[in-house]
């Protein structure tokens, strides 16, 4: 294992790159598009409200890699439009991770008590001023855990641009393997440089989690 993590380090440098990166970028758009549907779900407004249980119903139940090869085979013979297994694997990643993150920040949001909107709304904000600065604050407090582990799920899927020669970990992984014909050694490498992407996420989320305990 340690032969080939020296022999092939610059593999797995640019690989590990490009995983952090398309995790990361995935990441917070999912987040960003996730916190929205959640709203969406919860809102009274009925258009809203089935826009977003029927993006997460439908994504939640489509696997990831067929959202992934729609984008890396369907969008350029229709479309016309070239896209590398990066992009490809990377839009995937976040419409597919938007659709669990989106159920974790509406479970959130439906366990901040009622009387927190009414009381924002008596004051004069609108439902957005609202649902911004008094109950998505406090709703996050609430699934900093469940969300954590949807980051560290969101790392871990983002193998499947490996199937597209998205040039990740798991790509690369096939490469030296097929060269050295070593895949336990290979596999173990990889593993790490994945465990060197969750473990100080974990940790952050963690430390996150009790800094919003105390505040």
């Amino acid at each position: 294992m340690f032969t080939i993590l020296v022999e092939y380090f610059d593999t797995f440098s640019l690989a590990f790159r490009t995983t952090l990166i398309a995790s990361l970028v995935a990441m917070l758009l999912s987040l960003i598009f996730g916190t929205l549907l959640a709203v969406f779900q919860v809102s009274k407004n009925k258009a809203l409200n089935k826009i977003g249980n029927l993006y997460v119903e439908c994504f939640k139940n489509i696997p990831l890699l067929v959202i992934t090869m729609f984008f890396y085979i369907a969008i350029p013979l229709v479309l016309g439009v070239k896209m590398n297994g990066m992009a490809a694997g990377t839009i995937g990643l976040t419409i597919y991770s938007t659709a669990f993150i989106a159920d974790v920040v509406r479970t959130g949001i439906q366990a901040v008590p009622a009387g927190q909107m009414e009381a924002g709304l008596a004051t004069g904000l609108n439902y957005w001023e609202t649902m911004v600065n008094i109950v998505l604050p406090q709703a996050f407090k609430i699934v900093i855990p469940p969300l954590g582990n949807q980051f560290i799920t969101l790392v871990k899927n983002s193998s499947v641009l490996g199937f597209v020669a998205g040039a990740d970990l798991m790509y690369a992984g096939d490469l030296v393997s097929s060269e050295t014909f070593n895949m336990m050694g290979t596999y173990l490498v990889i593993s790490l440089f994945y465990l060197v992407i969750t473990l100080p996420l974990n940790y952050v989320m963690a430390y996150v989690e009790r800094k919003m305990e105390v505040a």
